[in-house]
């Protein structure tokens, strides 16, 4: 009983694909961020959208939304602005509300209580 070696397609050897492509749709099962933001950038650069989706084994219509999904994450990153020291106060204030509104609702519910004729729970000593 021989062992049967295992033949891999002309062209696969060295991570390529049959069409000779390194890298294309072939030998890789699923397409990262960093290869789809190659893609993007190929069509950005003017590449023929047909001819990529030849080349690489992909719908035209799923690389047009790569491309444009590349495009809408480069916009919404240019909309970020670096935090200055309004945010930090912004940021104290909000914690000062939460601290108010919580105070306001205990509040109101010893009114609560107190107008339903209950007594007021005895205080704690903070020692």
């Amino acid at each position: 009983m021989g062992r049967r070696s295992k033949r891999k397609a002309p062209g696969t050897e060295l991570g390529r694909s049959p069409s000779g492509v390194p890298g294309a749709a072939a030998d890789i099962g699923r397409w990262n961020s960093r290869r789809k933001a190659e893609i993007a950038l190929r069509i950005l650069k003017g590449e023929d959208l047909d001819g990529l989706s030849r080349e690489l084994k992909v719908s035209t219509a799923r690389l047009a939304q790569w491309r444009d999904d590349f495009l809408a994450a480069g916009q919404s990153g240019l909309l970020s602005r670096e935090p200055d020291a309004r945010d930090d106060e912004i940021q104290r204030l909000r914690a000062k509300i939460g601290e108010l509104t919580m105070d306001n609702e205990l509040l109101n519910r010893l009114v609560d209580r107190m107008e339903g004729g209950e007594r007021p729970p005895r205080r704690r000593s903070r020692s």
